[in-house]
């Protein structure tokens, strides 16, 4: 049985990974968190999320390495906010707790801090701007069409529901580094405005778009003379991220140590530590 603390409890992909580990034969959720000051600190995760109770309590951030200790999680989920997540993982690689991340918007120095945690600790952990299986596809299928359509103009729209916090989306900024390391350079340009002059060669052009529910689409626009070809990406569910995370999790099992992709977890690449 694998033990799984998750993070986030209460937000839309917090509770909706604790659902789905509630289905699954071989896990078990021992641990939920949610940010410090929490109203239902204390209260049954289960009646919290509309599945009767569970016996687990949902506890603060402030709580989490006396709790880990206690319950000894094989594995930690986290889908918060920058900020959180990094005080959450040195926590966790500290209690030699696995690592799954999904959380995205981090700084340069917030990664490396990651990093620096899990290497240090040598935990395993798997890291990812999106764990949809199909957007994994939509990554690797941008490996093939940069190497081969890399002096189009390449532009990159992507548009999420009203609360995302930040922008453009991590899987945006995935999709442009790809594209820039397979067509062998680049660089970014956010959005347009005023005199902006011709567009260049080199630019890889990522704009965010904002609005009602949409849980998230990705579309990469590589525009040559005379055609344009697109491919999109549509979550109609948060259900299709949190397949993913369900995968990741069962993929550490047996990772004492490294810092993986879903790429690994899918097999789509080889193995690297």
């Amino acid at each position: 049985m694998i033990k799984v603390a998750v993070t986030g409890a209460l937000g839309r992909m917090g509770s909706g990974i604790i659902r789905t580990i509630l289905q699954q034969e071989d896990m078990e959720l021992v641990a939920a968190f949610e940010r410090v000051g929490h109203k239902d600190k204390g209260k049954d995760v289960g009646e919290l999320i509309g599945v009767g109770k569970i016996g687990v309590i949902l506890n603060t951030a402030d709580e989490m390495d006396k709790v880990l200790k206690e319950k000894k999680p094989d594995v930690l989920v986290d889908f918060t906010i920058a900020d959180a997540c990094v005080e959450n993982v040195k926590t966790a690689a500290k209690n030699k707790v696995k690592l799954v991340i999904g959380t995205t918007g981090f700084t340069k120095e917030q990664k490396e801090e990651i990093l620096k945690a899990i290497r240090e600790n040598k935990v395993s952990a798997v890291i990812s701007e999106n764990f949809a299986i199909g957007v994994n596809i939509f990554f690797k299928t941008l490996e093939f069409l940069a190497k081969k359509l890399g002096d189009y103009d390449i532009e990159i729209i992507e548009m999420h529901h009203r609360y995302k916090k930040d922008a453009p989306s991590g899987t945006a900024l995935k999709a442009a580094e790809i594209i820039k390391e397979n067509r062998g350079g680049g660089y970014f340009v956010f959005g347009r405005k005023g005199l902006v002059g011709e567009r260049k060669k080199d630019e890889i052009g990522i704009h965010a778009v904002r609005g009602g529910d949409v849980v998230g689409e990705h579309t990469v626009i590589f525009a040559g003379d005379g055609e344009k070809l697109e491919l999109t990406h549509k979550a109609s569910s948060r259900q299709a991220f949190i397949n993913g995370v369900i995968l990741a999790i069962r993929f550490l099992k047996d990772k004492d140590e490294g810092i993986y992709g879903t790429f690994d977890v899918l097999g789509l690449r080889e193995l690297r530590t």
